[in-house]
């Protein structure tokens, strides 16, 4: 497995290196200092299976622009976001841009440790703060509709998308555009991972 970290704290990205190659003896690490520094290694080798980086370094002009070009250089990557800051808005549109995880730099080392495993098994790690303020906002509906609710219920049941379409009376192609929906509200990536969100979040 070959890792890329992407740091310009050189003793917090050493750290990582020892905590990341404690998830494997097979783990190889590159590490790079800076933005540019970042993209030219990627620019060179594109196979890295996970990239965890800061987009706070001084040469990255913004969170969205930093991904997105990171995303580029290495579309097949698995993308984790590092950051001292815990701005909802950054890490909310960091997630819907398609990284695989927020980390705080203030976690313990058992969630980072939890949080890469996670990634690296396929999921996508959402932090507390987020799941949060999801949950503080439940009660004015602005984590998921009436209708992905309904769908969650019974994706929770265990049902198929068929059973579930003939349940509601739609199509099964409307169902999985709800499932869809539901799964980029919280920060999922497949039926059981929203699920399990869910229940933590508290809308189920």
């Amino acid at each position: 497995m070959k890792v890329l970290i992407a740091d310009d704290h050189a003793l917090f990205r050493d750290a990582l290196g020892k905590l990341v190659e404690s998830l494997d003896d097979t783990i190889t690490i590159v590490q790079t200092s800076n933005f540019a520094q970042t993209l030219k290694i990627l620019n060179q080798e594109n196979d890295f299976d996970l990239i965890i980086t800061d987009l706070e370094m001084s040469d990255v002009s913004s969170w969205e622009k930093g991904f997105e070009e990171i995303k580029k250089a290495a579309p097949t990557s698995k993308i984790v976001i590092v950051s001292a800051s815990e701005n909802i808005r950054n890490i909310k549109n960091i997630l819907e841009q398609g990284a695989c995880g927020f980390i705080s730099k203030r976690s313990e080392n058992n969630i980072m440790t939890s949080a890469l495993k996670l990634v690296l098994d396929g999921g996508t790690y959402v932090p507390s703060t987020l799941l949060n303020r999801n949950t503080d906002n439940m009660g004015k509906n602005k984590i998921l509709t009436h209708r992905q609710n309904q769908v969650l219920g019974l994706v929770a049941q265990g049902m198929s998308n068929k059973q579930i379409a003939y349940e509601i009376g739609v199509s099964e192609a409307t169902v999985k555009l709800h499932i869809n929906a539901l799964l980029r509200s919280v920060g999922a990536t497949n039926r059981t991972q929203a699920v399990i969100t869910a229940q933590k979040m508290g809308i189920i």
